[in-house]
């Protein structure tokens, strides 16, 4: 099976603290998965889990320790920026940090236009921004010489989506994209993801912490916890039935009047902790209910539980130990 995106044992630490109190984090621990053409492939876990650290090592805004991210079969070269040489397009968590509150809007639709040499003359350029505006709901006539404050956080960020379709991306990386936007239009935006996926075939790599938007708008999904992916498969199996104990927790922390229709508080999560960074063996042993003494001494590897990837000691008699992920 085809694989668009490929992450494999990706790993990236760094020093944090004085210089003489100094300690190695390790952001992102052998982190592995792979996206498929028009799929939605979402990484879920709570704030300072690895989970950007790991988007800014794909779009090139960060060096991996070791590891690779190929795209197309292609592998990144260290520093590659593969979002603006390979069509891949980023799309952030605050809308309106995206845009100079002193520049209008559409200057920047034509600014990309000109510098990917998309149209040869401006009316040319305002046809194809008008199409990629229309793709989100909007056109060009609502945003020509319109300042970012005269539009709404939800309309920014379908803004922010037509702005990257104008390259016709094949992957889009969303950063936390309804996390800033009223909850009254996140399923909007959400949406929107679906849209593009089904209709122009573009695959969407989805970092949240929402697992009410992650349930409704993934095919797959990878839950992270300080730097690993404890848990991975089809979005169904994983929050409906999830294997890992924190996965759990995170399931068990939504109300369930119908977990399938009504999905709606945000999950409220702890703050990154130091300590379960550095704690050897199992990062969720101090938290964990079922935790063994195996789990407080020894990295659990990944198991193969049924079509689900799962790292947990738990699993040691079940399951197959699983080696980098290959498609299902």
């Amino acid at each position: 099976m085809e694989k668009l995106l490929e992450v494999d044992q990706l790993t990236k630490r760094y020093a944090q603290g004085s210089i003489l109190a100094r300690v190695m984090i390790t952001a992102a621990d052998s982190v592995s998965f792979y996206i498929k053409p028009a799929e939605i492939f979402t990484l879920a876990g709570e704030s300072g889990c690895g989970k950007t650290t790991t988007a800014k090592i794909v779009l090139g805004f960060e060096e991996e320790t070791s590891g690779t991210v190929s795209y197309k079969g292609k592998k990144k070269e260290h520093n590659e920026k593969v979002w603006q040489t390979q069509g891949v397009q980023a799309i952030f968590q605050d809308p309106f940090s995206t845009f100079n509150p002193l520049r209008t809007v559409d200057s920047y639709f034509f600014e990309t236009v000109t510098n990917y040499k998309l149209a040869e003359e401006k009316q040319s350029a305002i046809a194809m921004i008008d199409k990629t505006l229309r793709e989100v709901g909007l056109s060009y006539v609502e945003f020509a010489g319109k300042y970012p404050s005269e539009f709404s956080g939800g309309q920014l960020q379908r803004i922010s989506v037509a702005r990257s379709l104008l390259t016709s991306p094949k992957l889009i990386i969303a950063d936390e994209p309804v996390s800033m936007v009223d909850a009254s239009l996140r399923m909007s935006i959400v949406n929107l993801f679906k849209k593009l996926r089904d209709d122009l075939g573009v695959s969407i790599l989805y970092i949240t912490h929402d697992l009410a938007t992650a349930y409704y708008v993934s095919d797959r999904i990878a839950i992270m916890f300080r730097g690993n992916l404890i848990e991975m498969g089809s979005v169904e199996e994983v929050l409906m039935n999830p294997r890992h104990p924190y996965t759990r927790l995170l399931r068990d922390s939504i109300p369930q009047a119908d977990p399938k229709l009504r999905w709606k508080d945000k999950v409220t999560l702890a703050e990154l902790e130091q300590e379960e960074y550095l704690r050897k063996g199992c990062k969720f042993a101090g938290r964990c209910p079922m935790v063994m003494d195996i789990c407080k001494t020894q990295i659990p590897p990944d198991y193969q539980v049924d079509e689900v990837q799962v790292k947990c000691h738990l699993y040691a008699e079940q399951g197959e130990k699983a080696g980098s992920p290959s498609p299902a």
